[in-house]
């Protein structure tokens, strides 16, 4: 199979689709692998590396898109990248098109792609590509955080996250104890923050308990303690997931008002909507902004701050989908992976992902694939 993997064009989106781990696996296995010149700047992966273990660097977006059978991306696509792709080609990517615009979808089921979504492949009830990302995302949050709440911020509380003896640490409230949450939760507590996790699924909480050996606080997840949670955190971190759909604003503008002067708001859900409702994306280079005295960290790519580390952890839990339709076909990988299968938002003209079909009311149609033995 002919893969490619174009430069990422989205604002400061280091990360790229493979490491050059990924991409020897690919080769090795008798596929042709086509990538554009510099997409592996930002991760510090040089062309002449991906060129030493046989790939072919081609010199713009577009013969990437030509020459390829499958496209391999990070972010999710943009208008332009779609009107590039190529009739029945195969996509990867973060797609997260409930949020996006209803044209990208259009082309893609106009040229009958199949459009698979890393966010929605599922494995033994994980989501194992969004896992990795989201264990950097999570931890990230709270070394932000930290940072933020410093008196070196224009508008820092001045609290040192674990405090000091005979001085109380800062809380650290985390609505949400997937994922995220939970690597938020780990890092806040190896910081020595007081952590508290808000979370509706009982489960999850009791897992919490368990791992963290009631170091950390837990409680069930409703408007009224969602609301104290809210005015007690010096930090509140918003780790909600809905798998495939925009997620709701749970914390309210109201809510937020009642925040502590100079608490810090990190939205991890932002890429999918954000869970606060006065939250907006926010930017790499530009990541933060003040409203109701309360500091917003609202940056959708997160794990693009640390790209290396991000390109690493997407290799290692995408490839064996990669390498499954490349080694297999489209047809007998889907027919052999049911949790692959659930990645799939488009595919031969249709959306068969029913969350985005209502999102942008378009016709949904379950995948139905006959063995081409």
């Amino acid at each position: 199979m002919r893969i490619g993997i174009p430069r990422e064009t989205k604002f400061e989106e280091k990360r790229i689709a493979l490491a050059p781990a990924g991409v020897d696996s690919l080769i090795r296995q008798g596929h042709t692998v086509y990538i554009e010149k510099g997409a592996g700047e930002g991760s510090h992966f040089a062309d002449e590396e991906f060129k030493s273990l046989g790939a072919n660097i081609v010199y713009s977006a577009e013969e990437v898109f030509q020459r390829a059978d499958c496209v391999i991306k990070v972010h999710r696509i943009t208008e332009e990248e779609s009107e590039m792709l190529k009739e029945n080609q195969t996509l990867f990517s973060f797609l997260h098109l409930a949020v996006g615009e209803k044209k990208i979808l259009n082309n893609l089921l106009e040229k009958k792609v199949t459009a698979i979504g890393y966010e929605l492949i599922e494995q033994d009830g994980d989501l194992p590509v969004l896992h990795s990302m989201s264990e950097i995302a999570g931890q990230l949050a709270v070394q932000v955080s930290e940072h933020l709440l410093e008196s070196t911020h224009p508008q820092g509380r001045g609290v040192l996250l674990g405090g000091i003896a005979g001085v109380a640490p800062a809380a650290v409230v985390i609505l949400g104890a997937g994922v995220a949450g939970t690597m938020a939760a780990r890092a806040a507590l190896g910081r020595g923050a007081s952590v508290i996790i808000l979370d509706n699924d009982l489960r999850r909480l009791k897992n919490i308990d368990d791992t963290f050996q009631k170091k950390i606080t837990t409680v069930v997840a409703n408007p009224y303690t969602i609301e104290r949670g809210v005015k007690f955190a010096d930090v509140f971190i918003g780790a909600v997931l809905i798998k495939g759909e925009k997620t709701p604003h749970i914390v309210s503008e109201e809510m937020v008002k009642q925040m502590k002067k100079g608490a810090v708001l990190v939205d991890v859900s932002i890429d999918q909507g954000g869970c606060i409702a006065t939250s907006r994306p926010t930017s790499l280079s530009s990541p933060t902004f003040v409203m109701h005295n309360v500091i917003h960290y609202c940056v959708p790519n997160m794990p693009a701050m640390v790209a290396r580390t991000a390109s690493y952890g997407l290799t290692n839990s995408s490839l064996k989908y990669i390498h499954s339709i490349a080694d297999k076909g489209l047809s007998h990988a889907l027919l052999e992976d049911a949790g692959l299968m659930q990645g799939v938002c488009t595919y031969n003209g249709y959306c068969s992902n029913q969350n985005i079909a209502e999102t942008f009311n378009v016709e949904y149609r379950r995948i139905h694939i006959f063995s081409t033995n």
